[in-house]
């Protein structure tokens, strides 16, 4: 979908992959356990101090729901790691490796390198790892959603949700990694926190200085944020969303199947918790009681790259490939019906 292949291929021959540190896949281990003892950095006007390049691209290869089999385990085995990084080195690691030694960039740059992590699943609660189920309104809601990613004949924009149409990738799914673009940067000033993320080139800024949220006849793609510390974990807590872009398809392993549609009560509470120089352990809960028959929590360390560089996203999609679709979709059902007459 993004044009990355040609900023890619303009720097391949000085490219350098970004990788984590060797210690990642051991605090992995403590990824969702909290360091009181931790000597928290503060900013020079007194908040604690998040601000650095905390890409996700680590987590691509960690399936959103938990695979069934696993029952309620959050962890893998050290065996099972090491089994998991050998299938990701042999496969899409190796893809990657093989255009950058070769100095031709194809299919294998759509998809990042990435590694083998502890935990089983992003999604964290229900315990099981398992994604709710729709409520009735959140079947009928699903049935007229419209994407890329599950449909396959195309009459007019509302056919593509907002990642198709470079809108945005919205919330929840901006906090999670895709096979490309997964930079996340915080950004710090007295009374805001900025969080720039890498995909759409999007920003969600977060006063923190105790302000009301907006008006609720103001919805917005993003919601409107508003943070707080609580000690030196700073909380997010998102509303006033407009309902109309629903959370599509995470886009990784173990994504939901379908459309999830999300409502304009929609409400997120985000946690970003510093416990190492090099690790914040995030977490996020949605609640959507309209759509959803309970809520949900998904939790997962970011570790600290500064040597990572956001690369351009240059969607056009809105200008050529919704159009394409659709003539083609009218065309293909225009060929089968003239088939059928004959």
């Amino acid at each position: 979908m993004i044009e990355r292949i040609v900023a890619l291929s303009a720097v391949v021959s000085g490219l350098v992959l970004v990788a984590c540190t060797d210690s990642q896949t051991d605090t992995d281990q403590a990824a969702t356990a909290s360091t009181d003892s931790y000597p928290h950095p503060m900013t020079e006007w007194g908040d604690p101090d998040l601000r650095g390049t905390w890409p996700i691209q680590h987590l691509i290869g960690t399936p959103f729901q938990r695979d069934e089999k696993l029952g309620t385990r959050e962890l893998y085995s050290d065996a099972e790691v090491v089994e998991r990084a050998q299938r990701l080195d042999e496969g899409r690691n190796a893809r990657y490796e093989e255009e950058i030694s070769s100095n031709k960039i194809g299919k294998g740059h759509w998809a990042e390198t990435t590694q083998a992590q502890q935990i089983t699943s992003l999604l964290v609660d229900p315990p099981d790892g398992r994604f709710p189920a729709l409520t009735e309104e959140g079947q009928r809601r699903s049935g007229l959603m419209g994407s890329s990613w599950s449909r396959s004949v195309y009459d007019s924009i509302a056919d593509f949700d907002t990642w198709d149409r470079c809108i945005t990738r919205g919330l929840p799914p901006s906090m999670f990694p895709f096979n490309y673009n997964n930079g996340v940067k915080i950004h710090q000033a007295p009374g805001y926190v900025v969080i720039n993320l890498e995909m759409i080139h999007e920003a969600r800024i977060i006063p923190v200085d105790g302000r009301p949220v907006l008006p609720a006849a103001i919805r917005q793609w993003m919601g409107d944020s508003r943070g707080h510390w609580e000690g030196n974990t700073l909380v997010v807590e998102t509303s006033n969303f407009n309902g109309i872009g629903g959370m599509t398809n995470i886009g990784i392993p173990g994504s939901p199947r379908g459309d999830t549609p999300s409502t304009e009560n929609m409400r997120l509470t985000e946690r970003f918790e510093r416990v190492a120089d090099n690790q914040i352990n995030y977490s996020m809960t949605v609640e959507d009681p309209e759509v959803l028959t309970s809520s949900w929590t998904a939790r997962y360390p970011m570790y600290l790259d500064n040597d990572y560089g956001f690369f351009e996203y240059a969607c056009h999609e809105d200008n050529t490939a919704v159009r394409n679709f659709i003539e083609t979709s009218r065309y293909e059902r225009a060929q089968a019906a003239s088939g059928e007459a004959e």
